[in-house]
């Protein structure tokens, strides 16, 4: 279980509304954004995209990503290259790309700057206003011993919202601009006959042609993190009404197993929501998938939240991979499958492929994955569990906390995760849920702070929280109060003989 989020044009998507928000407090912006006054910087847009995924099923498969991008230089001065960002190799196992600048093969090589990027040397500078074709091709293999990069089988693969596709970069220099996506682009995938296919965007018909069929995806503007799932599987819907859900496995699964599952799945997404809020309109199905090839299908989940979920003897069995899609280990059978698929469920309400840098937060915004995880299991679980959770970390915290000196990272996220159950505690669940979907929405396609917490329980509660965060944040160890209140009664017993004792 994983809850990660995507990176796919974080960086230009993030310049995009620094250079609006500069042009914004610049006398005649609204002429220079309609392109009546001359450009204040370097720059370029590209005015038309185009990616195409090919899924090779050879005896070595391998997933080839084709781009064409239309480019206009629509800056102050001619350009002598371009700044690219490939996935990482952490992430994904791939050749060197190939570029192709109009009918020009161009080299490439790593920026000095950032050795994370790639820089394309132009044949010629490219002068103010001209048009050029950028042509951009890689190919994806599978992981190889001891490689911890997504992996995929002849059978079935995946590309999730996480920057598997070429990034172009923004130029460089004061007020330069490029590398955003056009609002509507187009996204093909072409893979064997048999196929089932699910993508970002609004899919469309599908051709079919020499064993192969083609799928073509309308991409829009809330599609800057574009994914897809596709595979040689069985489809099964296994809960419906206001939530779908859909499972697709490698073989076909007993019904009554299935049965089971949907019920389940159905009562957390209904925790969510009474925690979170509603999430986004725009989705109304989820897609539980099974993996290629369970080795190459997760990350590492962090030591100290899987501890906090109890999961420190559990493999890692069940990741979001984009915004209605989970991908999950199915090697134990149906009746593991609700309690590794509920916990990442949770990405789906809290912001996945919305929030830029949302699972970057500091404490104690960075553990409200880790508490939302902790619903899902609760609500999949079918039991009171919330007491056990909060005494689990509880353990992790001295209760004699050193006054001096910082905490170390382990008792701080252990905090943090405790923080919401406190808050939850204190206000209520009902304000809770109102105060985090605020919080949330209101900084949809942005990142938040602690302060736009604090100000989102300021609004419901019309009190000022600001005390009730610097008690559980800047002092050592948890509140006497709520330690109380969940001691395990043994503990608790041992402590009032303390107390009464001559």
């Amino acid at each position: 279980m994983l809850l990660t989020f995507p990176r796919y044009n974080q960086i230009v998507l993030r310049m995009g509304i620094h250079v609006r928000w500069l042009l914004a407090m610049t006398p005649g912006a609204a002429a220079l954004a309609n392109g009546c006054v001359a450009p204040l910087g370097p720059g370029y847009a590209i005015e038309k995209q185009q990616v195409r995924v090919q899924f090779l099923a050879a005896q070595e498969p391998r997933i080839r990503i084709e781009t064409e991008y239309s480019l206009k230089n629509t800056g102050n001065q001619p350009l002598n290259e371009l700044e690219l960002r490939l996935p990482g190799r952490r992430r994904f196992h791939f050749d060197e790309p190939r570029a192709i600048w109009d009918a020009t093969a161009v080299t490439t090589g790593i920026s000095a700057d950032n050795p994370r990027n790639t820089l394309i040397s132009l044949p010629q500078p490219w002068t103010k206003s001209a048009r050029h074709t950028l042509r951009l091709s890689i190919e994806y293999l599978p992981a190889t011993t001891g490689e911890t990069v997504l992996s995929f089988s002849g059978e079935a693969f995946f590309l999730p919202a996480q920057g598997w596709s070429p990034e172009l970069l923004p130029a460089r220099g004061l007020f330069a601009t490029g590398g955003v996506p056009p609002k509507k682009w187009d996204l093909s995938v072409q893979v064997p006959e048999g196929f089932l296919v699910h993508t970002s965007g609004k899919q469309g018909k599908s051709s079919h042609r020499d064993g192969e069929m083609i799928v073509l995806a309308s991409q829009g503007s809330n599609d800057h993190y574009p994914f897809v799932i596709a595979g040689r599987y069985t489809s099964a819907q296994i809960a419906g009404g206001k939530e779908k859900i859909i499972l697709w496995t490698r073989k076909a699964q007993e019904v009554a197993g299935l049965h089971g599952a949907g019920e389940a799945l159905a009562r957390t997404m209904g925790a969510y929501e009474s925690a979170f809020g509603a999430r986004s309109k725009d989705t109304s199905t989820t897609w539980i998938v099974e993996c290629p090839i369970t080795a190459g299908c997760f990350t590492n989940l962090n030591a100290t939240t899987a501890e906090l979920l109890g999961e420190e003897k559990e493999p890692l069995s069940a990741e979001t991979v984009s915004p209605d899609t989970l991908m999950v280990d199915l090697s134990g059978g149906m009746p593991k499958l609700v309690a590794a698929a509920a916990p990442s469920l949770a990405a789906n309400w809290l912001g996945y492929a919305q929030n830029p840098g949302f699972y970057e937060q500091g404490p104690p915004l960075s553990a409200l994955p880790a508490f939302a995880a902790a619903i899902g299991r609760e609500a999949a679980l079918g039991s009171d569990a919330r007491t056990e959770t909060i005494r689990r970390a509880l353990r992790i915290i001295p209760e004699k906390a050193e006054a001096r000196g910082p905490e170390g990272a382990t008792v701080v996220r252990a905090k943090s995760f405790l923080f919401f159950y406190a808050l939850q505690d204190r206000y209520g669940k009902e304000v809770f849920r109102k105060a985090i979907n605020h919080m949330l929405y209101a900084r949809k396609a942005r990142d938040f702070e602690l302060s736009d917490l604090i100000a989102s329980f300021d609004a419901e509660t019309h009190e000022n929280t600001v005390e009730f965060v610097r008690i559980w944040m800047k002092r050592p160890g948890v509140p006497e109060e709520f330690r109380a209140r969940y001691q395990e009664p043994a503990a608790a017993t041992a402590q009032s003989e303390k107390e009464t004792a001559p």
